[in-house]
């Protein structure tokens, strides 16, 4: 059965169900350490070579779940893990092999937003100690949340502010039951301890890959509350981007667009939003 990922590699990119594939590809789940201690995997080659070295993407069908594949062979992760998704992350696995069927010829890492984010998934949120750390770095972003630092001008910021800054924190305080301070200043200011203990057991029922979501969106907006509201669906991307983009905004209403700045991160933030709220999809 073929996937179609684009018109060009409709041949290219398939699922492969025969056990014939599936022992070919579990051949290569065991890699090598070279004297350096570097794990060998196809995401660290193509890192250190930054160019393309396979003829075919593929998507494989697992007992356990779908693993993409570059000439048959399971795409790892940088730690050396298959990249092994659930099989309800259909979406997620066909974006991650039209990432690396796009790849033409030069290896382009800030293309590969779905391959990172899930990678990411795979080898640090199955560890506790890990997760612990970084529910703890989230949370310290409570303290500078964009959102919660309010300036009384120019207009338009103000009004920027009240349009896409307020419904998120009343949302936040409503749904979660905390008490969110709005500041006027960035000096030793901080949230409750109360409200943090409770938004840390909203992170701790998490699972890695709304962390992994989680943990993208928040350093990406610098707004804890932003990327909570993404993560549970209650905002859209393009919503979540407009929201992190507010202080950008006014600046453009009142100076005009620098080129080659404000139009890149345009698409930048929206790319790295877009790819955490693409991992959250499931498919029955």
């Amino acid at each position: 059965m073929y996937c179609r990922l684009l018109s060009r590699s409709t041949a290219r990119v398939r699922f492969s169900c025969n056990s014939s594939v599936h022992s070919f590809s579990r051949s290569f789940a065991t890699a090598s350490l070279p004297p350096d201690g570097t794990v060998v995997s196809e995401t660290n080659r193509a890192e250190a070579t930054l160019k393309r070295f396979w003829e075919t993407v593929g998507i494989s069908r697992r007992d356990d779940g779908l693993a993409v594949t570059l000439d048959m062979r399971a795409l790892k992760t940088p730690s050396g893990n298959t990249l092994l998704l659930p099989r309800n992350k259909r979406l997620v696995a066909t974006l991650i092999a039209n990432e690396w069927e796009n790849q033409e010829i030069l290896l382009k890492p800030h293309a590969l937003p779905m391959t990172s984010i899930a990678s990411r998934a795979i080898d640090a949120f199955q560890d506790e100690k890990t997760c612990s750390e970084v529910r703890e770095s989230l949370l310290n972003y409570l303290d500078t949340d964009t959102i919660c630092f309010h300036h009384d001008d120019p207009p338009p910021l103000v009004e920027l502010q009240h349009k896409h800054w307020d419904p998120l924190i009343e949302w936040a305080t409503s749904t979660f039951n905390i008490d969110i301070q709005v500041f006027t200043s960035i000096l030793f200011h901080s949230q409750s301890a109360e409200t943090r203990a409770k938004l840390d057991a909203v992170l701790t029922e998490m699972d890695p890959w709304e962390l992994a979501a989680m943990e993208r969106v928040t350093y990406t907006t610098k707004s804890f509350l932003i990327a909570l509201a993404l993560v549970k669906r209650h905002i859209t991307v393009e919503e979540a981007a407009v929201a992190a983009q507010v202080e950008v905004s006014s600046q453009i209403q009142i100076w005009g667009e620098v080129e080659d700045s404000h139009d890149v991160d345009f698409h930048d933030i929206r790319r790295h939003l877009g790819s955490a709220a693409c991992l959250l999809t499931n498919s029955s």
